[in-house]
């Protein structure tokens, strides 16, 4: 095991890329993070330190009901130029309907986007956050969860959407390529 210590290194930006570099960078298994604080070298943007409130996206955050079609939800889903949408009943959410859904559990089995209802083939069991959450708890939660897309609820009510796609900036490809660099150098001195 070994600490990462990110002043050294370079921003962490996104997640699902970022959690499996380090692991190569300097070691197998990471123990800890260090993040730095205000007024060090890294800017207070750092996504991982920024709440979900602050980076989730509210103007294309899409409810809709449980009895629309694929086809509806894919149209408007296009028209705003969002992966995902909240199925909502009642105020209260009761899935997700995801770009990937349309995809694997519509279009690969061949059922009729026409006919078939987002409440047919959402994801039902929803990993949700809360706008206070920091966004790194969110980019964890949805790593090991195995999505990129999660509603963020207060009160019992779906707020906004936050996607792992919000953590793409500069600092990803700087972060990969760093990343890389490490770990040739790590399996050419072994």
């Amino acid at each position: 095991m070994c600490d990462v210590d990110l002043r050294r290194t370079v921003s962490l930006t996104r997640v699902n890329t970022e959690l499996r570099a380090i692991r190569t960078i300097t070691c197998l298994e990471v123990r800890s993070v260090t993040f730095p604080r205000a007024g060090q070298s890294m800017r207070k943007s750092l996504m991982f330190d920024l709440s979900v409130r602050e980076v989730m996206e509210r103007n294309k955050a899409l409810r809709l009901s449980p009895d629309t079609t694929v086809s509806e939800a894919a149209q408007k889903m296009a028209k705003i130029q969002t992966g995902a949408v909240m199925v909502v009943e009642h105020g209260r959410l009761i899935g997700i309907f995801t770009e990937r859904d349309a995809l694997f559990r519509v279009m690969a089995r061949g059922l009729d986007p026409l006919t078939t209802r987002l409440a047919d083939v959402m994801t039902s069991e929803t990993k949700t956050v809360k706008p206070d959450d920091s966004y790194g708890y969110a980019l964890v939660l949805m790593q090991e969860g195995g999505f990129r897309h999660a509603p963020v609820i207060e009160d019992g009510k779906p707020i906004g959407i936050v996607s792992s796609r919000n953590a793409m900036d500069p600092d990803l490809e700087q972060f990969t390529s760093e990343a890389n660099r490490r770990e040739y150098i790590r399996r050419t001195r072994h």
